[in-house]
Order: C-alpha cells, then structure tokens, then sequence
C-alpha cells in the first residue's frame, strides 16, 4: 500500500484528485460508505462493490457512486486507486486482481486521511464512546455555524433528523479514529480526543503494552496549528497516556507535544469531587423536562473564563453550562464533555457551544430505539466492549424505571469473547434476563473452543442467562420472556441489529 503520508503531507496540493478514478472493496460498510460518499462529494469518479445489497448501497448510488453487488476482478479496472478495509482479505479476487495489475491500493484510513488534507481536523480515538463523540462534535460544529465535514461509523442524528454518517462541508473535518487495526495512525490530526485507552483488540496488538503505545504514537502524529489532545481523566489508561507524553516532553524539549484538556466526572461521579488534574468538570446526569441533562463546568479557564476557588461548585458561576443528552448515564455525559472542549477549543463561545451540542440526538445503534409492542420497548445498541455492555445496561436500569431490562446480546470476535469472558458475564449480570446467542466471527475464523455459553456460564447470578446459538431462536426465547413495562436490548456489533423486528412481531402476535 502507499505510505499513509504520501497523498496528504508531501504529495499534491488536491490529495483526492490525485486518487483519481477509486474503486471501494467492501463499500457497503458503514466506514467505507461513508469514504465513497465523500469522495463522489468531491468530484471524485467512484465505484463499489459489496457481496450483499441493502440500503447503504441503495444511497450510495444516489449519491452517484457506481455500485455493484458480488466481487469480481473485473470490477478495478479502469481504476487508479483501489480502497480496502482490514476486513477485505488478500483473496478477495479484486484486491487480488489490483495487487496483479499494480494498481494503487490503500487502506480505507490512508484515503481517509486523504480527503480530511488541508482542513482542520478532529479525530476523536478510544476503545468506547469514539461514535458518540465524533457525532457530538459534528453536531455542535454544525449548528455553531462551522459547516463540517464528518465520515462517522453511524447515522448522526440532530433535532432535524438523520444526517448520515458523511457530510461534505468546507470547515473542519471530524473523523472517527479506528483503533482496532492501528490505522489511526494514518492520520495526522490538529485536534486529537481520546476517551479511554481500556484494552482490546488484543488479537492484533498482541498484548495491552502494544495497545498502549500505539495510542502514544497516535498523540504523536497530532500537529499544528491547533495541536490539542482532550482526553478523559476518569481513565486510567488514559491517564498513563497523558503521562508518557509529560515524559517525553521533559526528556527531549525541542519536540514539544500538544496542550492539553483533561475532562472528568471525578471517582465519585459527584460534583464536589473533580478528578485529579481535570480542566473540565462533569456532574451528575439529571432528568429534566426534554430528558437528560449535564452540568459541565471549566474550572481551569481554558475558555476565557476565570478559574473558580477551590470548593466552589461552579452552579451560580458563568463557567458552569448545562448540555442536552440523547439518553441517560455517565459515559454519555463524558462524551459530551470532550465534545464541548472541542468546540471552545476551536473559538466556540462556551454557552453557544453547549446550545449547539444539546441539539445532537444520538446516533444509529447507539440506544436506538426500535418501537414498542405490547407495553414492551425495544432499543438495539452497538455495545461490544464489557466496559460498554456494563456502562448500557445501568443507562438502561434508569430508562427502564420499575420495568426489566432483558438483553439479547450477540458476542463479536471469538478472541475477544475468550478475553474477556468473566468480564462480559459480570456485566451481564447487571440487567434481570439474557440471552447470548452464537459468536459473530466478524474477520476471525472459527474456533471451536469459543461459544456464547463461555459468557452464559461466566454470569455470576444463577439461571439468569441462557445460551440460545440459533440467533432467530434467540429473539423468540428474549420476546417469549417480555412482559409489559421491560425493556429489550438487541446488543452487539455483529448482525444481531437485525433481530429488533423479529422480536417486535413476536410481541404484537401476543
């Protein structure tokens, strides 16, 4: 592949004319079809294809991308640049056809970088809550007057609807940063966010050292003018991120590393209680009368304001705004923390940055509510991380109210449900009734050693899971056991985002 500085730091001075005429392998997924959207945006003569039609790709051709259903190595010819994702195998017959015919291939992240070239950046990494946040940011840019552009691996919804997961605009670019395969580091950033560094991905990385570093090489490659890294003092990894890069600041002076902003909610979660060396304060998640609300308060003066005395709580003071949440819990109110350092970073006024944010409305299978039937609400969510199933189900404890909460949750990669295996079913153990169905393979090959029922048996409350590997099976058994006032979760990564149907009809035959 070409380096992932060639088209963007020292080639042309237009990176995407450069690319000539593309052809995405793999352009259904939500990544790529973000990518092609953008680059048809620009003028750029773009083809796909995907082995399955739906939607995405029905969108696709209306944004005037060329798209094909199968793969065939006749599909790249014609085409200067061939764009894959770690997903496309080298035995892809078009990317095998490519490599034959010495076609230029990149990686989705180097074509990525090519289109986010010339323009203020924002990438926004972490091993959760990278989706939400770069949404957020969109959003908040948005309706500040900015005129983003954005590639989000999600629909961006804000109080006018969906926005896609792509939008061309002429002002900053926000990208969310794909850590799983250390493409990330294709970007050269001005602005960085970072709201956790928990390991994962270990089946690449090897070990949580390497998972570490590479988050450390990622706030390396952040440049000016800006040169800002927002990360979340609430996280340990995070934390250590932030001190590798004090370090290396003292040892080699010359190289100077970015400024700063730490944001947190504090050990407590309370107010009173600001994380140590945290710029950014984040209070409790309240109801209010348009749902969830957040008291953010910028208690170093990063933003024009004066610092506050120590004990003051900030809630009679000017640097104290409220923000708007799309649903409830603590890793939302972070998310929207990080966002709004962004945005008065870059010259927002905090109370109009804070307007702007609370017109975000979520994102696809964030939370994703999918209709109710007989007295039964039904939500999917993308949650795929133990740190993220768990963080899900006591957001979903306090939407559920007196109601269950009921999960069906399909594991994704056979490495990471052998990883993690006790920590998935202590976070399953959180909501009254599971069921875990077949692992999603995603990339891996099968390994016959790993199965849902490693999760089931690793729920430390007795009987309260149940291993259904049928994923069909597996919605009937979840409806079967609703009953007026629960709240069903569809939870994964994988295809189990389809089952919210299944298990909606099955409710309303009741």
């Amino acid at each position: 592949m070409t380096g992932p500085d060639s088209l963007t730091n020292s080639g042309p001075a237009d990176p995407v004319a450069a690319l000539g005429r593309v052809h995405l392998v793999g352009v259904g997924g939500v990544g790529m079809s973000a990518i092609a959207t953008l680059l048809a945006a620009r003028g750029a003569s773009v083809s796909g294809s995907d082995a399955h039609d739906g939607p995405a790709l029905a969108a696709l051709r209306a944004a005037g991308v060329d798209v094909r259903v199968g793969h065939d190595a006749a599909a790249v010819a014609g085409a200067d640049t061939v764009v894959v994702s770690s997903a496309v195998r080298e035995t892809n017959p078009e990317l095998a056809a490519a490599r034959a015919q010495g076609r230029r291939v990149l990686h989705r992240s180097q074509a990525l970088a090519a289109l986010m070239a010339g323009r203020t950046s924002i990438a926004v990494a972490g091993a959760h809550g990278k989706t939400t946040t770069s949404a957020m940011i969109a959003v908040g840019l948005l309706h500040a007057g900015a005129d983003p552009s954005f590639a989000i691996g999600g629909v961006v919804r804000d109080d006018t609807g969906p926005l896609g997961g792509a939008r061309d605009g002429s002002g900053p670019f926000v990208a969310e940063a794909d850590e799983s395969d250390g493409s990330f580091l294709a970007y050269t950033p001005q602005v960085a966010v970072v709201t956790n560094v928990e390991p994962d991905h270990l089946d690449h990385y090897g070990t949580a050292e390497a998972f570490e570093q590479a988050f450390v090489d990622f706030a390396g490659r952040i440049t000016d003018p800006v040169r800002l890294l927002v990360w979340c003092a609430d996280d340990p990894g995070a934390a250590r991120l932030n001190a590798a890069l004090s370090r290396a600041r003292r040892v080699d002076g010359a190289v100077p590393g970015p400024w700063t902003i730490a944001y947190g909610a504090g050990q407590a979660g309370t107010w009173d209680r600001p994380p140590s060396g945290a710029d950014i304060t984040v209070g409790p998640v309240e109801p209010d009368d348009d749902g969830w609300s957040v008291r953010l308060t910028d208690l170093a003066g990063r933003f024009g304001w004066p610092p506050l005395p120590d004990g003051h709580d900030g809630s009679a003071d000017s640097a104290t705004v409220r923000v708007r949440l799309p649903a409830p819990g603590d890793h939302n109110a972070l998310n929207a923390a990080a966002a709004w350092a962004v945005l008065c970073a870059l010259g927002t006024e905090p109370q109009a940055a804070a307007a702007a944010l609370s017109r975000f409305r979520g994102t696809g299978r964030r939370f994703e509510d999918r209709g109710t039937a007989a007295g039964v609400r039904v939500v999917d969510d993308y949650a795929h991380h133990p740190t993220e199933v768990a963080a899900l189900l006591r957001a979903a404890r306090a939407v559920a109210g007196t109601g269950r909460v009921l999960v069906l949750f399909q594991p994704h990669l056979f490495s990471r449900t052998k990883q993690f295996a006790t920590e998935f079913g202590q976070a399953l153990d959180l909501a009254d009734t599971v069921v875990v169905t077949a692992v999603y393979a995603a990339r891996e090959d099968p390994d016959p050693l790993v199965s849902g029922q490693m999760l089931v048996d690793a729920v430390p409350t007795a009987d309260k899971a149940d291993y259904v590997a049928d994923r069909a099976q597996a919605a009937h058994t979840i409806a079967a056991a609703a009953r007026p006032g629960d709240l069903v979760l569809t939870v994964g990564a994988g295809d189990v985002t389809e089952l919210g149907p299944v298990i909606l009809a099955d409710l309303a035959r009741r």
